[in-house]
């Protein structure tokens, strides 16, 4: 079996995997994914969708992530997993479509306008 490779976003964050026949290792950016993710939830959501496709321990994913914070990043890393396993076999892509690990979750940042504190704070009015 030859490398697959994909991408995942969320937010800012952008992972590229390479996905290839292995023993479950998961590298983030030259460190392993626990010692990159330190937190436990963390680590459930980069490995979710391995354990829904029910593929556990069958692939090595080396991941290169750039962007967003951890969270931004550990989801875009799950999205580019599941990507990845449906291209090699399209049969656990209803199972990954129930959990919602197939849809690309597209909510960015609201750009700050002109005249405003924030994207929508207006300043404080005050009536003396």
């Amino acid at each position: 079996m030859s490398t697959t490779n994909t991408s995942g976003r969320r937010k800012t964050a952008v992972a590229r995997i390479y996905l290839s026949a292995g023993s479950g290792n998961i590298t983030v950016n030259g460190k392993d994914y626990k010692e990159y993710f330190p937190t436990l939830p963390l680590q459930y959501i980069v490995t979710q969708s391995i354990e829904v496709a029910g593929a556990a321990g069958n692939f090595d994913v080396k991941v290169n992530v750039d962007g967003g914070g951890v969270k931004g990043q550990a989801e875009a890393v799950r999205l580019a997993i599941a990507k990845a396993l449906v291209e090699l076999d399209p049969e656990v892509k209803p199972a990954l479509r129930a959990k919602g690990l197939m849809t690309r979750d597209d909510r960015m940042v609201e750009r700050k306008k002109p005249g405003r504190r924030k994207a929508r704070r207006r300043f404080q009015f005050s009536k003396r």
